[in-house]
């Protein structure tokens, strides 16, 4: 008989109760909106199994994750709905053909209307799955970001384009820069962490090529705080 260890520190993801959402349907694939809280795919230990892929799934039994959003970001994701579109869909990302936008607060005032954000980012493997800047050996990563609008209380709104896609990337940059995203648990200061209950980060939009019908797929969904 074979038996499984865990790290004794492993986090339990709390129960999710929200259900995501299914914003576009055609026979190819999905659109969902994932909430804050839920896993995109299942987690090693088996108390970390519930998540978006497993949940869609349970109607869509042949439904494939293309991409991932954290645990507690939320908004818009792309599901395959067959191996065929799963291939097409993961060549799509990966010659950057999707193209992406989220909204956050973030903690203070930024100086400028809009800027750019290029630092080469590393896992900081003895603090994984955190990630860090690294000029040395880190991989490119590029975003871009517009101001919303600025609020009460030295927060804004912002608007981001991220060019790349790495692991933690936004919540990375915007720290990099001190404008950490409010409830950010990874990388916000204590102050900008405790001001919100949950990470304000949100997937907002999606547009790509559909890779069967060559419709031009644009989806929105609202951002809910």
């Amino acid at each position: 008989m074979t038996s499984t260890t865990y790290p004794s520190k492993i986090y339990i993801v709390p129960p999710c109760h929200e259900q995501p959402t299914i914003l576009f349907q055609d026979n190819h694939l999905l659109l969902v909106n994932k909430p804050s809280g839920l896993l995109s795919v299942p987690g090693k230990h088996p108390a970390n199994r519930d998540c978006l892929i497993t949940r869609i799934q349970q109607d869509f039994p042949e439904a494939r994750i293309v991409h991932r959003l954290d645990l507690d970001t939320s908004g818009i994701m792309v599901i395959a709905l067959n191996a065929e579109v799963h291939r097409a869909l993961n060549k799509i990302f990966a010659e950057r053909e999707v193209k992406k936008e989220y909204e956050a607060i973030v903690f203070g005032k930024l100086p400028v209307e809009s800027g750019e954000i290029n630092l080469p980012l590393i896992c900081d493997w003895p603090n994984r799955p955190k990630q860090k800047v690294c000029f040395e050996q880190g991989k490119k990563a590029h975003t871009n970001y517009i101001v919303i609008h600025s609020l009460e209380d030295k927060q804004t709104r912002l608007l981001l384009k991220p060019v790349t896609g790495r692991s933690h990337q936004l919540r990375v940059h915007l720290a990099a820069i001190n404008h950490p995203i409010l409830g950010c648990d990874f990388y916000a200061h204590e102050q900008a962490l405790t001001i919100a209950d949950r990470l304000l980060l949100h997937a907002t939009r999606l547009t790509f090529t559909h890779p069967v019908t060559g419709d031009l797929i644009d989806k929105y969904s609202p951002c809910p705080f």
